[in-house]
């Protein structure tokens, strides 16, 4: 099937959101990065999924995706805090979720996430994210780390050799843990209802 110019645009955009953050954009987001109506964003994507270029899941949030998802199945191990570190709860729980999210060599678990220190980031209290299991990461990825207060998710940082967590809150401060140990990269987001 044929693509317009704006379709393009818009398709690239869709992919390169999902590429960057894990999940797919809104039509709200959509809408203010063209600077155009809601109901003009739902028409491209209407028009895209027409052609086979997305395919949308209904009652789902940000169900929009580029070609048709395939699933593979992961265990959700339990509960991560997205504000002050809790321990982690061992109950592990299949879960299917998009190969693209699980596509890289690795192993993956899924955690559901409480509170909002991750909430401009789009990571909100009950959500499921997930996590590549790895014990390295890079400044600005964001992880799951053990501090000695116990696990939670937030964005690592390294400034002058000094390793810290970073919440992505204003309202909230930096942690600063005497021990730190990373146990998994976020790779994607999953969303149930509005």
């Amino acid at each position: 099937m044929t693509i317009t110019p704006k379709q393009k645009l818009v398709l690239d955009f869709i992919k390169k959101f999902v590429k960057d953050n894990g999940y797919s954009p809104s039509l709200h987001e959509i809408s203010k990065h063209f600077r155009k109506s809601i109901s003009t964003a739902q028409h491209f994507v209407e028009e895209l999924e027409t052609r086979g270029f997305l395919q949308k899941t209904d009652n789902i949030a940000r169900g929009i995706s580029t070609a048709v998802q395939q699933f593979g199945r992961i265990f959700k191990l339990g509960v991560i805090a997205a504000g002050n570190p809790i321990e982690p709860i061992e109950n592990p729980e299949p879960i299917d979720v998009p190969l693209s999210m699980i596509s890289r060599k690795g192993d993956y678990y899924a955690l559901e996430v409480k509170g909002t220190s991750m909430e401009d980031d789009n990571i909100l209290d009950g959500d499921v994210i997930v996590v590549r299991h790895q014990n390295t990461a890079s400044d600005g990825d964001r992880v799951v780390a053990i501090t000695e207060k116990g696990a939670t998710l937030k964005v690592y940082r390294k400034r002058n050799g000094k390793a810290y967590l970073e919440p992505r809150n204003k309202a909230l401060n930096n942690i600063y843990p005497k021990e730190l140990e990373i146990r998994g990269k976020f790779c994607g987001l999953i969303r149930q209802g509005d």
